[in-house]
């Protein structure tokens, strides 16, 4: 495993940085761009999007045919991270949630027509998407074989939908949807991905679940089905074939998350520091308090253990692994470690730090949801425990060369 990065992807997170600092960071601090969701308003979004795209600096994660710039996961790990270094700055690059996913998937499983119908659109900003798996209790939520939303195939051949999705991330502002349903009870090929417009008749959302916040463009939608049809060509990766849909999506998303918020963790310790730097209490710096320095050293080092973890899952990804405890792993230590950043962060800044005078109360509320999307932490630890047994000793082997 060597983590230099290659030239290309050296310049490329070069580039990224100094955009988030000249172009979106200025943005950022001007509230009067932000939507009513806190998160960037339509027309600031659109200016700096085009500039992005002048830049070349679009779609890093997908292929050149596809219209990205075809990195892998290592050098996406160094360039996502660069990105959040602003909260609004993936969603610029056209690499934040959920799109990023959705797109990755359907350039994987989708057939020539598909991506030209459903992919292309996302690609090029036309339109948003979202991913419709998670359901209201008794349904599924970490655990898909519990899915209850149903697909019943008709005469002609089209499937109708029936059933109830919520916390559907997106899904106000979204056109292109993917949606699981379960196609029969075979506990390995009962499910199926549907691909499907918001024009189309036969759903609804419910409504717009009020969170915690900040928002993600779209919100978190509860979403009900009562009759929608699709079509056999709208099915996505084949009849059955819902569980390995949903694996390819949700592995790298559960990294992609990862990588971005390494970023946002360390904007927290930018800020704490710049702080401490220059505040004063009882003739002494907060930077020359041993308290502080603890702080901000176990969180560097925390930061740290992050960004290796976060390699080491991209590297596995990049040789063709599927990296599933080393996604856990990682999921589990960064969401805590942003959780933490934000926390200190404010300590740090005291009045300043809970106020919105900085994005810190920002993004210690949206760390919050870190421990949840994608996998709790506790569904990771127990995918991890599983490995363990499984495994034995050799959970902790170390990477060998083939010979």
């Amino acid at each position: 495993m060597d983590f230099t990065l290659s030239p290309r992807i050296e310049e490329y997170r070069a580039r990224i940085a100094a955009f988030v600092e000249s172009e979106i960071l200025p943005v950022e601090a001007d509230r009067s761009t932000w939507d009513e969701h806190e998160n960037i308003g339509p027309e600031a979004l659109a200016a700096l999007r085009a500039k992005a795209k002048a830049a070349g600096l679009w779609c890093l994660q997908l292929k050149p045919e596809t219209g990205g710039q075809g990195l892998n996961k290592v050098g996406m790990a160094a360039c996502y991270t660069e990105m959040n270094r602003s909260i609004f700055g993936p969603v610029v690059f056209n690499s934040a949630a959920p799109d990023d996913g959705n797109m990755m998937v359907l350039e994987a499983l989708g057939t020539p027509e598909q991506k030209a119908r459903w992919l292309e659109p996302i690609v090029s900003g036309k339109v948003r998407s979202a991913f419709a798996m998670t359901e209201p209790h008794p349904g599924g939520g970490s655990d898909p074989s519990m899915i209850r939303t149903r697909a019943e195939r008709q005469p002609d051949g089209s499937w109708r939908i029936t059933g109830r999705k919520w916390y559907i991330t997106g899904a106000e502002d979204a056109a292109h949807f993917i949606l699981i349903a379960r196609t029969s009870d075979d506990p390995r090929y009962g499910l199926t991905a549907f691909l499907f417009h918001r024009d189309q008749p036969g759903w609804e959302i419910v409504r717009r679940i009020p969170i915690m916040g900040p928002e993600e463009h779209g919100g978190h939608c509860e979403l009900a089905f009562d009759g929608l049809t699709i079509k056999p060509e709208d099915v996505l990766g084949g009849e059955g074939k819902g569980l390995k849909v949903t694996q390819v999506r949700l592995g790298p998303a559960r990294l992609t998350h990862c990588m971005r918020w390494l970023g946002l963790a360390g904007r927290c310790v930018e800020i704490a520091q710049e702080y401490a730097a220059k505040r004063e209490g009882f003739g002494v710096r907060l930077a020359d308090r041993e308290s502080v320095q603890l702080m901000l050293g176990g969180l560097a080092m925390d930061i740290e253990i992050g960004r290796l973890l976060v390699m080491r899952a991209a590297w596995e990804l990049d040789q063709g692994r599927f990296a599933r405890k080393e996604v856990s792993m990682a999921k589990v230590h960064v969401a805590n470690t942003l959780h933490r950043a934000a926390d200190i962060g404010i300590q740090i800044n005291g009045a300043r730090g809970y106020s919105k005078d900085t994005v810190l109360e920002w993004i210690y509320r949206y760390a919050r949801q870190a421990r949840l999307v994608d996998g709790a932490d506790e569904v990771h630890r127990m995918v991890l425990n599983r490995h363990l047994e499984s495994e034995g000793r050799g959970f902790f082997a170390w990477p060998t060369a083939e010979a």
